[in-house]
């Protein structure tokens, strides 16, 4: 998801690793070593560097102190000040929401801004460093040393203090971006531990967050300053921030150690109990290290330059920071009802970027974290019926409505459809089809009614507009509801949702062979560009929305007058540039023609060259991307990581094969990056890549060969996956004859 602004490109700072490749040890599992959390915290990424568990409750990570989209996330490269250590963050979601409970160590006299930055440090990236589940940075003005990590529901800080008068602020008061503080409270229990919590609204509505916090050290004082929150001129709660005092020796380490919950306080003091008992930075940072290498280890890949094997490791944990873990160790979670209730058996989870997550990532992790897709779609239920409908863009028991179509649709189906899990698929069909018929949501209605989302009809839900992209995105959903429904044996619901996938059609527009806009008449809207980028299309223009039609490719090839026409549609794509001054909306990054790889609607396309029997310009755009628009550097993401989808398609496309539709159960096949690929999968067999001669010239496929055996297909199929084949691809620098 991404907001609009002016383009503008970013200077890379800093490389993260030495120009010249070197030989790795092969035999090394450190996994943890090859991940820089930097990457992405530059230009349009969007991430944060700080600590956190895989997929965990906790993201603590440093905060800049100042609003704006670029530190949307709390923390911007080019910055050069600290303003505290805050325990949640959202992954390069262009949302500026959460930055919940704070802290800030200092000496006394502190540095203190006019508001917004307030209490801050400056400091270096010199002074710098992360990796999995690891981060440290020296506060400059208080020369003190800050390291953080994290368990799943846990922060904890690490100060290494000067001999000084020093203090801790805990800032409940502080809301950035699109965040405001609705009312605070801090407890102190005893000398070493306190409570609270912050409400606050901003993305997610009226958000709950609890927190429990043990020090070290005795605090030697404690100063509370209160004020009253006023909204709409009425007092709606309290604001506070909370100063404790120490006298710190030479290289005295102070430990803050703390819990977060949805729930309640008494629930994250569980969680601390369950987690983080002791005052042991050492033992926590390194039991989140060890999960960080079994996680990462489920793909493991040959090659012996670093920076390619950064890029890989650092996409692979990318798409492990979201979803995020939302119930407390004793399975109780926040509903979208306001109300608690309890996981029994499974975790509930939270922060899904459905309409970015569905293409890649929700694909991804039916092979590597199979169990936690099992709870995911639990979750989806559970939504369901607190919500009465499967959520769109949801956080912290909040449905933010944010982007189109009902993407929990596809997540779930493509589990069922796999095998996956042990949740209830006639209880899971039912919530799709629910939220499939919400006439009164975003213009289901008027889709149902004419067949596609007219421009010129609004109404409570469909004030956005994107009537365009509604229409193609609803009609993908509706496909993967009726496979679902097919499987199940419930044929008036596949037939009436296999009719409405081929709605897409519908919006075709003959006469300029785009997809176009219509009003509730039938006309096509006059004037259309598809360069232009409008309302009536969501964050992308006309060439990027074409090709959203993953369920039926063949049946959008045939719409475009057949396969020679659709390439050289597929050519001007991405060879038609945008002139040198236009002002490109933020979303247009990573652009190769009119492809923007910067932004999900884009992801599948440059794999549909295989179906026109052209898979040497795949393969050819695909090693582009990979090698030029993902790098080990601050800026090395060309677009919002979108909580692991951008990722998640390196991820992919790396391992040399893509879901371009994510419920077909095929992988169409691009190019490999690495020499050898393996995939750990849960059943206990391995999935092999094998490409002894590709290099950044060797990226054309010459032959194919499957389990020893030449294989003659562009694509791959997950039965194929599961069975542990063995892939094997012969490497050259010029296309090769296959699939044509």
């Amino acid at each position: 998801m991404k907001l609009l602004k002016s383009c503008c490109l970013v200077a890379v700072l800093f490389s993260f690793s030495a120009c010249v490749s070197r030989q790795l040890n092969a035999g090394s599992d450190s996994y943890a070593e090859y991940v820089n959390p930097f990457i992405g915290t530059d230009f349009t990424g969007n991430t944060y560097p700080g600590a956190q568990a895989p997929f965990g409750m906790v993201q603590l990570s440093p905060d800049n102190g100042l609003p704006g989209w670029d530190r949307i996330s709390g923390y911007f490269y080019p910055d050069s000040t600290i303003a505290g250590f805050s325990h949640t963050h959202l992954s390069g979601t262009g949302a500026g929401d959460l930055y919940d409970i704070s802290f800030m160590p200092v000496t006394l006299p502190y540095k203190e801004a006019e508001a917004p930055l307030g209490i801050h440090s400056l400091f270096s990236h010199s002074e710098e460093s992360a990796s999995a589940g690891y981060y440290q940075v020296r506060l400059k003005d208080y020369d003190i040393n800050v390291e953080l990590t994290a368990t799943e529901r846990c922060g904890i800080q690490r100060y290494t203090f000067p001999e000084a008068d020093a203090a801790i602020f805990l800032n409940l008061r502080k809301a950035m971006n699109w965040d405001f503080t609705n009312d605070t409270r801090i407890e102190v229990v005893d000398s070493v531990t306190i409570q609270g919590y912050r409400f606050s609204d901003g993305w997610a509505r009226d958000q709950h967050i609890y927190f429990r916090t043990r020090f070290s050290k005795p605090f030697a004082a404690v100063q509370l300053d209160t004020a009253a929150v006023i909204k709409e001129g009425e007092r709606i709660g309290t604001s506070a921030i909370a100063r404790f005092d120490f006298h710190t020796a030479a290289g005295e380490q102070i430990l803050i150690t703390t819990a977060i919950s949805g729930v309640s306080m008494e629930g994250a003091a569980r969680n601390l109990a369950a987690e983080a008992p002791d005052d042991d930075f050492d033992k926590y940072l390194a039991a989140t290290r060890k999960n960080w290498n079994e996680q990462l280890s489920r793909v493991e890949i040959k090659c012996d330059n670093r920076d390619e094997k950064v890029k890989f490791y650092t996409a692979l944990y990318h798409s492990m920071l979201a979803p995020t873990i939302y119930s407390d160790v004793d399975g109780a979670y926040y509903g979208p009802d306001k109300k608690v209730h309890q996981a029994d058996g499974w975790a509930n989870y939270s922060t899904f970027s459905l309409w970015d997550t569905y293409r890649a990532a929700h694909p991804l992790y039916t092979y590597i974290e199979p169990d936690r897709v099992n709870d995911m779609v639990k979750s989806f239920i559970a939504f369901y019926e607190q919500n009465g409908r499967l959520p769109v863009w949801n956080f912290y028991g909040s449905e933010t409505d944010m982007m189109i179509g009902y993407h929990a649709v596809p997540v779930i189906v493509d589990a069922y459809l796999k095998g996956i899990g042990n949740f209830d698929p006639k209880k899971a069909l039912e919530a799709c089809v629910a939220t499939a018929n919400m006439d009164e949501y975003r213009g289901i209605g008027l889709y149902k009614k004419y067949g596609y989302v007219p421009y010129d009809v609004t109404d409570h839900y469909n004030l956005e507009n994107w009537s365009l992209s509604k229409t193609l995105e609803y009609a993908y959903d509706d496909y993967c509801i009726a496979r679902m429904a097919e499987k199940l044996g419930e044929k008036e619901t596949t037939d009436e949702f296999y009719k409405r996938s081929r709605n897409y059609r519908n919006v075709y527009n003959p006469q300029t062979s785009f997809m176009q806009p219509r009003n509730n008449k039938g006309d096509f809207i006059a004037g259309f560009s598809p360069d232009d980028y409008t309302p009536h299309i969501c964050e992308s223009n006309g060439w990027q929305y074409f090709w959203s039609v993953q369920q039926d490719i063949d049946g959008l090839i045939e719409l475009t007058g057949g396969k020679e026409r659709f390439a050289q549609k597929l050519d001007s794509m991405f060879t038609y540039n945008p002139s040198a001054d236009e002002d490109l909306p933020i979303f247009s990054t990573g652009m190769i023609g009119q492809y923007a790889h910067g932004n999900e609607p884009s992801h599948h396309v440059i794999y549909l060259y295989n179906a026109v029997g052209q898979p040497w310009k795949t393969q050819r755009y695909a090693a582009e991307v990979m090698h030029e628009l993902y790098k080990n550097t601050p800026a090395g993401l060309c677009g919002n990581e979108d909580c692991g989808q951008m990722s998640a398609w390196y991820v992919f496309s790396a391992m040399g094969f893509y879901p371009v539709d994510p419920v077909g159960g095929k992988y169409e096949i691009g190019t490999p990056m690495y020499p050898e690929m393996k995939m750990h999968l849960a059943n206990g067999k391995t999935f092999t890549v094998l490409a002894s001669a590709v290099s950044k010239e060797n990226f054309y496929i010459q032959s194919v060969k499957l389990d020893g055996k030449p294989y003659d297909k562009s694509y791959i199929t997950h039965e194929q996956i599961m069975n542990g084949s063995i892939l094997e691809f012969e490497m050259g620098d010029k296309p090769g004859k296959v699939w044509y």
